[in-house]
């Protein structure tokens, strides 16, 4: 009996801790999964998410471009500084880690118009004869690649430094990030905008100033550099990021198990969590100087082979943006009170452009997130900010209000010539490419598109409702070419009416498989447009200039409708599920704009409820 119950005791404690390990987890608990078969995942946006495409690849014409025309352009990392964003990347000539390459930066002071990018780590020659352990290959007129997790550290004394490491990859199949490559190299990124030199902070083994091309960092005659490296040589949070480039048995790194692309945040009471690839996760209870043995898939989150950022948000709460699917897309966010406990999951953006370049290991979708680290900026607007690649081509960045919120409490009533620019679009989310930008200008909502690849879309959410009143006006600039469809969807972005501006200067309407034309637009002139809608019969009827011109069947059944689409291209289905994993094709005249560029003005949008 005395056997029984202390074997009793024993398992209720092994059940107690195991329920407490289960608890102190980071978890998914929501209800809410993605449909992939869709771009957007029917996911329900984030209320006015801004996108911003900061680089577009262009192999044609480079000038437009960084100057080179390469069209490989992944990983980029984000930071706040001197009242400026600073986003990094890392570029190869044509696919993942085939030499040559390079990393290159970009700023902004309003994370909305960016710099051309400066190459900040050029492309570095690999002596010949030089060798890697597990490769017989001996390089000969070798160029480095580079590899990094880790981009920005800002100093306790505000010195501002700029990362990256350069790797070794000799053919397409190689890996850059083996632990056998040269070494982390750094440099000042300094008030004025300019650069101090590069030195290395940190060599893999084999490698020093004896055989590599820049100075150790200790030889750096600026006392502030030199301390802030050894600042961050000592911070083991941003050391762990520097963990598959590093070699295997490397000390600087605590947990040297090949978890990738970590990122980090604080609890409230000093933990900190650790999030990697596959949504792996850990609970550090030492900032960083110790972790568990193993890291373990936080239960409920979905998340492949690709990025998942973690930090807390300017309310107080915490954010996760990832891709929650087995693709790279949508790219969405997950939210929690304390830091664990993720109960929703919300758009952020829904958007796959055409690949353009085909290259090694391009995949679809917007990917590999990273936001602003710990101590590395916090911008004034309290928005978070994040940075990512499209189709691993062209760099995006992402302003997301918080309180992050999914839904408006009142109808819309936006006059945009009677709001300041600055604020018009508060409410609104735009997909903003530079060929086809979306801005408020001279008392307009103004989208322009001259890419033949994309479109420039601008969404406003309203309050869900079975029975609508939807009123704007729409100037188009021309009328014989350009594309303008406006529609209602509903949460999950599922259309119901879809308006057409089309190409030939007709307006129609979808109407099943077919479209009804109802006018003749001319360029340059106004039409204010009021159209109602009931869902329960699918009846809706338009006026244009106060006149009736259609009474219709609305194409598909919704229950409601809680946002209206204002997009200057087709809606894209490709890829899809069920499409190859690699692209090995260019398309046709990629770096060409439209010899014309399309332009429509929104003066006003009201909604009501019926």
């Amino acid at each position: 009996m005395k056997i029984f119950k202390i074997i009793s005791l024993v398992l209720l404690f092994a059940l107690a801790i195991s329920n407490a390990q289960a608890q102190d987890t980071v978890r998914y608990t929501g209800k809410t999964l993605v449909n992939a078969d869709y771009h957007h995942g029917q996911l329900t946006p984030v209320v006015g998410v801004h996108n911003i495409q900061t680089f577009r690849a262009n192999r044609e014409h480079p000038e437009l471009a960084e100057n080179f025309g390469w069209t490989y352009n992944h990983a980029p990392m984000l930071a706040y500084w001197n009242n400026r964003f600073y986003v990094e990347y890392l570029s190869d000539k044509v696919g993942e880690s085939i030499p040559p390459g390079q990393t290159l930066l970009q700023s902004s002071k309003d994370g909305y118009t960016w710099t051309k990018p400066d190459v900040i780590f050029p492309v570095y020659r690999i002596p010949d004869g030089t060798t890697k352990e597990g490769r017989t290959d001996v390089a000969k007129d070798l160029d480095a690649v580079m590899h990094q997790r880790m981009g920005f550290y800002v100093s306790t004394k505000n010195v501002f430094l700029v990362l990256g490491f350069y790797a070794i990859s000799f053919d397409a199949k190689d890996d850059p990030n083996d632990g056998h490559g040269i070494g982390r190299a750094v440099r000042e990124i300094q008030a004025d905008g300019k650069y101090g030199p590069i030195y290395f902070i940190h060599y893999n083994p084999g490698y020093s100033e004896k055989n590599t091309r820049y100075p150790y960092y200790t030889k750096s005659k600026s006392k502030a550099f030199v301390e802030a490296c050894k600042e961050l040589l000592t911070n083991k949070l941003m050391t762990q990021q520097w963990n598959e480039e590093a070699d295997r048995k490397d000390p600087l790194i605590t947990l040297q198990k090949q978890y990738k692309a970590f990122s980090y945040y604080h609890l409230p009471d000093g933990r900190v969590v650790g999030l990697w690839k596959n949504a792996l996760t850990a609970i550090s209870t030492d900032n960083g100087k110790s972790w568990p043995e193993s890291a373990f898939r936080a239960p409920g989150f979905v998340n492949s082979n690709a990025k998942i950022w973690g930090q807390k948000t300017s309310d107080g709460n915490y954010a996760t943006v990832y891709n929650p699917s087995e693709y790279r897309w949508p790219l969405a966010i997950s939210t929690s009170k304390n830091g664990l406990d993720y109960t929703d999951l919300s758009l952020v953006n829904g958007e796959i452009s055409p690949m353009r370049y085909g290259g090694n290991y391009k995949s679809y979708g917007p990917q590999y997130v990273r936001g602003i680290e710990e101590g590395n900026g916090k911008p004034a607007d309290g928005k978070l900010w994040v940075t990512y690649s499209m189709n691993k081509e062209d760099i995006w960045v992402s302003g997301i209000p918080v309180p992050v919120s999914t839904t408006v409490k009142t109808h819309v009533n936006d006059d945009f010539s009677k709001m300041p620019a600055e604020q018009a679009l508060a409410f609104w989310n735009i997909y903003s490419p530079m060929w086809a930008p979306v801005k408020v200008e001279n008392g307009n909502l103004v989208l322009k598109d001259k890419d033949p690849f994309d479109y420039a879309k601008a969404e406003r959410v309203f309050p869900a409702s079975a029975k609508l009143s939807a009123s704007f006006s729409v100037t188009p600039k021309q009328d014989n070419f350009g594309l303008l469809e406006i529609e209602l969807q509903d949460e999950k972005g599922m259309a119901t009416v879809r308006l057409t501006f089309d190409t030939a200067g007709v307006l129609s309407a979808k109407a099943g498989a077919r479209y009804k034309n109802f006018l003749k637009y001319k360029a340059g002139e106004t039409y204010d447009i009021k159209l109602k809608l009931t869902t329960a019969n699918r009846f809706y009827t338009i006026t244009v200039n106060g006149k009736d011109v259609l009474t219709s069947l609305a194409f598909q059944p919704l229950a409601n409708v809680s946002r209206i689409v204002f997009r200057t291209g087709d809606v894209r289905r490709f890829p899809d599920v069920d499409t190859p994993a690699d692209q090995t094709y260019d398309l046709k005249n990629a770096g060409e704009a439209e010899k014309k560029e399309a332009v429509y003005l929104i003066k006003y949008l009201k909604t009501e409820g019926l």
